[in-house]
């Protein structure tokens, strides 16, 4: 039986909490946050695990750079959050992306996130279009 229950104070504190660690870059920090055998779901990369979320954002933050991200409450219901986002990045030619998409997050009763359900869509932007500075 789940214990932990979010309100919308709490699950608002949740996204704040992972836009922050996101916005750092720093794929230790992030993983931080999941269970050690946490199930990811990101675009169509499956991983398990927080030493494979480790690399996955280390080798993504190596591609996309200069991301920027902001994320959107868009449910919740016990210990489950549902979030919207968007983020931008540039790849090493200096083309421009901005990334829409939505996340399925479930927590541990430690309030780390157990799974996490990613489905993401890229649309080329010029710089000059960027939203996220």
């Amino acid at each position: 039986m789940t214990v932990l229950s979010f309100t919308a104070e709490t699950a608002e504190a949740k996204v704040r909490a992972a836009e922050e660690a996101w916005n750092s870059r720093d794929p230790e920090r992030v993983a931080l946050g999941y269970t050690e055998d946490s199930e990811w779901r990101n675009r169509d990369v499956f991983l398990t695990g927080r030493a494979a979320i480790t690399e996955f954002l280390r080798a993504k933050w190596q591609r996309e750079l200069d991301y920027r991200l902001r994320k959107e409450l868009w449910a919740y219901t016990g210990n489950r959050i549902a979030v919207r986002f968007v983020y931008e990045w540039h790849d090493a030619a200096g083309r421009w992306f901005r990334s829409h998409g939505n996340e399925n997050w479930e927590f541990a009763d430690n309030g780390l996130m157990r799974r996490r359900y990613a489905s993401i869509d890229d649309v080329a932007i010029t710089e000059a279009d960027r939203l996220l500075r």
